[in-house]
């Protein structure tokens, strides 16, 4: 091959058949994102290939490791100020693509993308604007998607059109109102790839292909008509040929669209503008045909992109990306390998952290519990989630024997003379688990790491009696440990630099995102609860109902209640910590008698299926009314919607922004990513901090003092608050 074009973001080839390659690589980038610069250099490649006729075909693929191209670049999408500029941008990435699409449809000279890696976003937009598209059978790197909406915009370079004629619009609605990414296997099931091979001869078939498309023109001039050829070929299964009847006729597209409305409002309950702009994006494009649907893709995004809501999603990808790169320290003391841990306790929590060294980390862990039983649980709960992989193709069946071959357990200390780590999830007591840093020192090594998993306790306090107080730190993590992402790692003033980049390390390699945060009672995540439940039990001692209080948060954005979440918890749990944070913050978080009274009557939640709701073979039913009686509330008033969510959220944002001023928070991007990530603040809102910025700080103080006014000086706002309301600055930087 002859390299014929200097490009500095593209590598351009032609071999001796006609085929021309061309190879993105976004100069000094660890990945392919689109931008303006690529676009120009695109629209040089398209033109050589339209006016030169010793080019037959085009085979585009990416010399990055594990990137085809992975969306736009977003501090670009950050940078668009207005939606004229928006226009303008998409209306050249648009013409390219339509240029390259002509390549097949007018010319003959068909187009396959050769995919290995992340082809998300305007990556799979540039895909679908080719003629075939084949992906390595990379199971694990390989992904495609158009993930969109979770930024707050939509697919705007033909994504909300194509798709839907390449694959059904009921397979492109729940791919692009959901923004999941699928696999090579499934993209194939799908027909929005054409074929799967192996990585190392991807580029090779790719070129094969190309020369054999070029040599039949008319087959694939077919492939390029909107994607028909492969979406016929998808719908000859028995299986699909109902959806086909569907969307073939104006009423089954009614109804299809319809059904497809409601169960977006259901999950989004109206909150997100982005799944209800790509729904109006695509149904405009079936009805009134392909040029007004790329007119309103366009519309809709030019909107989208310059709201608060998109800016605020933006943001929060930005900031856990920028997370994936903090070694949690200020130095450059390297983190230490950890190639053993020791996991005490096979509850719930022990179970899920085994899980996760097995299943993400690959390493070996011993759990310790008093008894076999104990033991036996961890077991349990690691196989289970395995078997789950397993069951939803994740892991082969072989790779999960092979993994749980990594867990071992014991009712003594034996095997944990040559731990790296031992992670401490043992009942919430103080004595406890001071109790066990003093055994782990005497049977681990002097270099041993003992982290502790408390939800609430100061990491100080568990570290008061240690031989070693440096190498005793906190890593919480959030239940059900497989799925749920953030893990936060609590310092004291002790702690090594070593023995915090270590546990950040560990965490990412895990699979969580990690935030550093400083010790004291319920560190940031449990404390900014501490308000936000604590006013809820108020609420339902006012009168208010458990369904009113619970639809209100889910309404504001919560994925859950706070009456839901305590039943999660357990009610036991609860009064453990909000005695904790009463002793630590004083009548601020006055720990609620409603706590007490559920916990003497044995109503811990979930877990024993008797709390606030009813519960039957785990699952939750409707309000369980006798609670009522035993919170000895005998009448029930109707407290507006926004009063409630006004009167649970503001005190919650209020801690966050205590946290940040006591050096709890070591900035407000860490304090938005852990509210998001840890419990479930609504993520389109950006968090606290982000919120703050939305609604200006100013403004907040004012309706903080006027709720202290009415209601106690459990609102009034934090003195950091007031001083930049008065300066005008805002907390993230």
């Amino acid at each position: 091959m002859t390299s014929e074009m200097k490009l500095t973001n593209l590598h351009f080839e032609i071999d001796d058949h006609g085929v021309a390659t061309m190879l993105i690589d976004r100069e000094g980038e660890e990945i392919n994102t689109l931008s303006p610069d690529l676009f120009d250099e695109f629209s040089s490649v398209v033109e050589r290939v339209e006016t030169d006729p010793g080019i037959v075909a085009l085979v585009i693929g990416s010399s990055k490791e594990n990137t085809f191209l992975a969306g736009a670049d977003l501090h670009w999408l950050q940078s668009i100020d207005s939606a004229d500029s928006a226009r303008e941008l998409l209306a050249q990435a648009q013409d390219g693509f339509f240029r390259l699409e002509r390549l097949t449809t007018e010319q003959g000279k068909p187009v396959v993308a050769a995919i290995h890696g992340a082809c998300l976003g305007g990556g799979l937009d540039l895909a679908l604007a080719c003629s075939m598209r084949i992906t390595s059978d990379d199971e694990e790197r390989t992904r495609l998607g158009l993930p969109e909406i979770h930024l707050g915009i939509i697919p705007a370079v033909g994504g909300t059109q194509r798709l839907a004629r390449l694959i059904g619009i009921a397979a492109a609605l729940d791919l692009i109102l959901t923004g999941k990414p699928i696999r090579p296997r499934q993209a194939r099931s799908l027909g929005l790839v054409d074929e799967v091979c192996p990585r190392q001869v991807l580029l090779e078939t790719a070129r094969k292909r190309a020369r054999e498309a070029a040599a039949s023109p008319g087959e694939s001039a077919a492939k390029g008509d909107s994607g028909s050829f492969s979406r016929i070929k998808s719908f000859l299964a028995p299986s699909h040929l109902h959806q086909l009847a569907l969307e073939e006729n104006p009423m089954g597209r009614r109804l299809l669209f319809s059904k497809a409305e409601d169960k977006m409002l259901e999950r989004t309950r109206g909150n997100y503008l982005a799944p209800q702009a790509a729904l109006r994006a695509v149904k405009t494009g079936i009805e009134r045909g392909l040029e007004a649907g790329y007119v309103a893709e366009v519309e809709e995004f030019s909107r989208l992109v310059i709201s608060p809501q998109a800016k605020a999603l933006m943001s929060l990808f930005v900031a856990t990306q920028a997370l994936k790169k903090d070694t949690g320290i200020a130095g450059d003391t390297a983190a230490r390998p950890i190639r053993k841990v020791g996991v005490l306790g096979g509850g719930l929590m022990g179970g899920g952290i085994a899980a996760v060294n097995t299943m993400k980390a690959a390493v070996p862990s011993r759990i310790k519990d008093i008894n076999n039983g104990g033991v036996r649980r961890g077991f349990g709960y690691v196989a289970k989630a395995l078997d789950i992989r397993v069951k939803r193709r994740r892991m082969r069946r072989g790779d999960a024997a092979r993994a749980m071959h990594l867990v071992t357990g014991t009712t003594d200390w034996t095997g944990f003379g040559n731990v790296d780590l031992v992670i401490e999830s043992v009942f919430e007591d103080l004595a406890l688990k001071q109790a066990m840093v003093e055994q782990v020192e005497a049977a681990a090594r002097p270099d041993t790491i003992f982290a502790s998993n408390t939800s609430s306790i100061p990491i100080a306090e568990i570290a008061a009696g240690a031989a070693r107080p440096s190498q005793v730190i906190g890593m919480h993590y959030f239940p059900p440990v497989e799925k749920m992402p953030l893990l936060e790692v609590i310092v004291t003033d002790e702690t090594d630099d070593w023995v915090t980049a270590t546990c950040v390390a560990f965490g990412k390699q895990q699979g969580k995102t990690v935030i550093v945060v400083g010790d004291g009672a319920g560190f940031y995540t449990t404390r900014i609860l501490g308000p936000y439940l604590g006013e809820a039990m108020r609420l339902l001692e006012a009168g208010a109902s458990i369904e009113a209080i619970d639809r209100a948060l889910v309404n504001w954005g919560f994925p859950v209640g706070p009456i839901t979440l305590s039943d999660e918890i357990g009610t036991d749990v609860g009064i453990r910590i909000a005695n904790v944070l009463e002793g630590a913050f004083g009548d601020r978080m006055q720990a609620p008698s409603q706590f007490e009274r559920l916990v003497a009557d044995d109503r811990r939640g979930r877990k024993n299926g008797r709390g606030f709701y009813v519960y039957e073979d785990g699952n939750k039913g409707a309000v369980d009314e006798s609670v009522y009686s035993v919170l000895g509330v005998d009448e029930r008033s109707l407290v507006p919607e926004k009063e409630i969510q006004e009167r649970l959220v503001l005190p919650l944002i209020n801690e966050a922004a205590r946290c940040l001023e006591e050096g709890i928070l070591r900035s407000a991007r860490d304090g938005d990513v852990g509210a998001i990530l840890g419990w479930g603040f609504p993520p389109f809102r950006g968090g606290p901090f982000s919120y703050l910025d939305q609604v200006g700080i100013a403004a907040f103080v004012e309706r903080m003092d006027a709720l202290a006014e009415a209601h106690g000086d459990r609102y009034t706002p934090a003195q950091i608050l007031r001083d930049h309301a008065a300066s005008g600055e805002p907390l993230r930087d």
